[in-house]
């Protein structure tokens, strides 16, 4: 297909939307589904699929913020809501996930699995009475994954917490016999470690930022694709690639958010395409310059 006819294909596709459709289109959620993305994914379907063992094997996702690791985990989710129950009273939750209490809490897990859950509780109860709910609640409706996001929080405590926390998690996989998704940035892969029984469950999946290659070239080609505009923007160009994955700073969530606004100013400014000019007309900072701004504040 030439650029011309690629050029006419999206133009007829956005030719009946409004300028604000298309800014609203361009603000929804997207998902596009790239080699690295679609193994984890593979990977995760293989554990829920798992035979049910005492040492259930477990899959630790790591990667840098804002690299796509909870959009990932949430289509998987997505992909095993909560359903009825027709062999018993109540309901099927195949893929539990939850975020991790800002620091490591027995008691602030167990409430926040509970609240998930729907299920009624006492905050006041003892953290055993807590346990066992939390127990029984999720065999009862037959919870076949827990996911736990942001678990690198386990090192906002002191290391005693921390040991208790990372136990309480060994503890369920055993009684419960599921497998666990641990997510979150370097930092958790470096607090699984602290415990040698975890450290050899938890298989490390790696979300690495993007060079400037083929992959990226596609990812960029997709969100092409993807972006309601009435010009081809070329994306995949060396130069306009090699600019975006600067200023991104190889994360596929800053990537979006750049290539949104940019869009949107396409938009409106009626260019129609993604170009330098409309770059340099974003007002756009990358993450390491957010940082030193945050820290000239401070």
């Amino acid at each position: 297909m030439t650029n011309g006819e690629a050029k006419n294909i999206q133009a007829e596709e956005v030719a009946d939307l409004s300028a604000e459709e298309r800014i609203a289109k361009i603000r929804r959620p997207r998902w596009i589904g790239y080699p690295r993305a679609i193994e984890i994914l593979n990977h995760m379907e293989e554990l829920l699929a798992h035979p049910k063992i005492h040492r259930m094997p477990n899959m630790l996702l790591v990667g840098h913020t804002n690299n796509g690791k909870t959009m990932l985990v949430n289509r998987f989710t997505m992909k095993y809501p909560a359903h009825d129950n027709p062999r018993g009273n109540g309901i099927v939750v195949p893929v539990l996930s939850i975020q991790a209490p800002p620091v490591p809490d027995e008691n602030r897990f167990y409430n926040l699995i509970l609240e998930k859950l729907y299920a009624p509780f006492k905050p006041r109860d003892h953290v055993s009475k807590k346990q066992m709910q939390v127990l029984g609640t999720m065999r009862r409706i037959n919870v076949g994954m827990l996911v736990i996001d942001e678990i690198h929080h386990i090192l906002a405590g002191h290391i005693e917490k921390q040991r208790q926390f990372l136990n309480v998690i060994k503890y369920m996989g055993n009684e419960l016999q599921i497998p666990i998704i641990g997510v979150g940035t370097k930092d958790a892969f470096r607090a699984i470690q602290t415990d040698p029984q975890l450290s050899n469950r938890f298989e490390p999946e790696v979300l690495p930022k993007w060079q400037l290659n083929m992959d990226f070239l596609k990812l960029l080609a997709s969100f092409e694709k993807m972006l309601p505009l009435q010009k081809p923007s070329r994306l995949t160009e060396t130069s306009m690639a090699a600019r975006l994955l600067s200023m991104s700073e190889g994360t596929i969530g800053e990537l979006s958010n750049l290539l949104n606004k940019a869009a949107i100013h396409a938009i409106r400014s009626k260019t129609e395409c993604i170009t330098n000019k409309v770059l340099d007309e974003v007002n756009w900072a990358s993450p390491s310059e957010r940082k030193k701004r945050a820290n000239l504040v401070v």
